[in-house]
C-alpha cells in the first residue's frame, strides 16, 4: 500500500460539505461517510487538522447583506461550524477515531479553548483534531482560520475539497469551457481573482510557503490518493 506522503495536513472543509443533497442543515449520510475517509487516512498514520465552516447553518456575511449588524451576523457563524465540529466529532468518534474540538471562542461546557501546545499535543497522540469558531474575530472568514491554524500547527499542506475537481478560471458548473489548471502559483491566485480562498488567507499561506491543494470532497476515496501525492485537483505553492 502507497504510504502517505505528508505527516500532518490541515483539512478545510465548507459547512455545505455536511449537508449532501439537502438545501441546509446536516446529513447525518454525508458526515458518516467523510467521518470515514477521516478514519483512512488516520489509520495512514497523518496527523489531521480539520478547520470547518458553517455555510449550511448560518453564513455571516449573508446577514450581514441583508441589513443585520456585521459583527454579530459573524459571531452567530462562528457559532455554526461549532455546531458542524460537534456532528463531525461525534461520527468520527462512532467509527474510534479520537477526537477533539478546540474553539477560538471559550466554551468549555461543549469544547476545548484553542491552545497552540495542547493543540500540537493532540495531533502528536494520533487524535484529531477540529478547530472551530473560525479565528475567533469578526470579518475573517474560515478559509483565513484554515491557512492561520495551519501555520500554527506547522502542517506540511492545507487540504481544501470542493464540490469540483480542482480550481477553474471560471464557474465550470455554468461555462462548460472552463479551464482547469493542475498547478498554480499564489499570486496567480490572488491576481487572477480565482475564487480558491480568500486573498488574506492565500497571502499567508504565501508568506509561509504553505501549499494548498483544492480537490473533490464528493468522490469517494480522492482524499486518500491526495494524502498518498497523487496529482488530483490544483496544488497552489510559490513559483
Amino acid at each position: 500500500m502507497p504510504q502517505a506522503r505528508y505527516k500532518r495536513v490541515l483539512l478545510k472543509l465548507s459547512g455545505e460539505a455536511l449537508m449532501g443533497r439537502q438545501g441546509l442543515g446536516i446529513d447525518p449520510k454525508t458526515v458518516e461517510e467523510l467521518a470515514l475517509e477521516v478514519k483512512e487516512i488516520s489509520a495512514l498514520g497523518v496527523q489531521i487538522g480539520i478547520v470547518i465552516g458553517g455555510g449550511n447553518i448560518f453564513r455571516g456575511l449573508s446577514a450581514s447583506a441583508r441589513g443585520m449588524d456585521r459583527v454579530s451576523a459573524d459571531y452567530m457563524g462562528m457559532l455554526a461550524t461549532v455546531i458542524n465540529a460537534m456532528a463531525l466529532q461525534d461520527y468520527l468518534e462512532r467509527n474510534n477515531v479520537y477526537t477533539r474540538v478546540l474553539t477560538a471562542i471559550k466554551m468549555e461546557e461543549v469544547a476545548e479553548p484553542f491552545i497552540r501546545r495542547r493543540a500540537m499535543r493532540h495531533l502528536e497522540k494520533g487524535r484529531v483534531v477540529i478547530f472551530a469558531a473560525g479565528t475567533g474575530n469578526p470579518y475573517f472568514t474560515t478559509d483565513t482560520a484554515a491557512a492561520l491554524r495551519g501555520v500554527e500547527i506547522e502542517a506540511d499542506v492545507i487540504i481544501k475539497g470542493t464540490k469540483v475537481d480542482g480550481v477553474y478560471d471560471s464557474d465550470p458548473m455554468l461555462n462548460k469551457n472552463a479551464k482547469k489548471y493542475d498547478h498554480l502559483t499564489y499570486l496567480d491566485v490572488v491576481k487572477q481573482q480565482l475564487k480558491v480562498m480568500d486573498s488574506t488567507a492565500v497571502t499567508l499561506c504565501m508568506d509561509n510557503k504553505l501549499p494548498i491543494i483544492v480537490y473533490n470532497i464528493t468522490r469517494k476515496g480522492y482524499l486518500k490518493r491526495v494524502i498518498q501525492g497523487e496529482s488530483i485537483g490544483t496544488r497552489i505553492a510559490g513559483a
